[in-house]
């Protein structure tokens, strides 16, 4: 495998995600599933943030962080608070409790979306590739992303 190979795999486990996320209730935003979900990791990774320094971080355009940060508050997965230095600012920390909505977006199964992009009905096939990503997501979780920008 090398990096091209490594970007593609990525694009298409974004893309299998973005199958399994529910979408009931939402509204048809191109893109927005993505970008809520890099700013929800971002959020996580770098609490106590504001949505510019969210926006460096991200490479997200400064409008496409505030939208996710509305959507986000308004499902309950963050919380918002002025910054005592400078009231103009938000800061934005990852909701004490899970939301019922959070709830469900988390536990959303994957297993249709992989039979779908795997094009099989099989169910080891489905749980052996499940299993894989598993163990691939418990060595490369959000966090370890800090490593690359040192």
């Amino acid at each position: 495998m090398n990096g091209v190979d490594l970007f593609l795999l990525g694009r298409t486990l974004m893309k299998i995600g973005e199958e399994a996320l529910p979408t009931e209730n939402l509204q048809a935003q191109p893109g927005s599933v993505r970008t809520v979900l890099i700013v929800v990791s971002d959020v996580r990774t770098h609490p106590g943030s504001a949505i510019g320094e969210i926006a460096a971080r991200t490479g997200l355009p400064q409008s496409a962080v505030s939208g996710a940060v509305a959507r986000l508050r308004e499902a309950g997965a963050i919380v918002t608070a002025p910054d005592p230095r400078d009231r103009r600012r938000l800061l934005i920390e990852p909701a004490p409790e899970i939301s019922h909505r959070v709830a469900e977006v988390r536990s959303a199964p994957i297993e249709d979306a992989l039979a779908k992009v795997l094009d099989t009905t099989d169910p080891s096939r489905i749980a052996e590739v499940h299993a894989l990503l598993e163990q691939l997501a418990n060595h490369l979780t959000p966090q370890v992303l800090a490593r690359l920008r040192e």
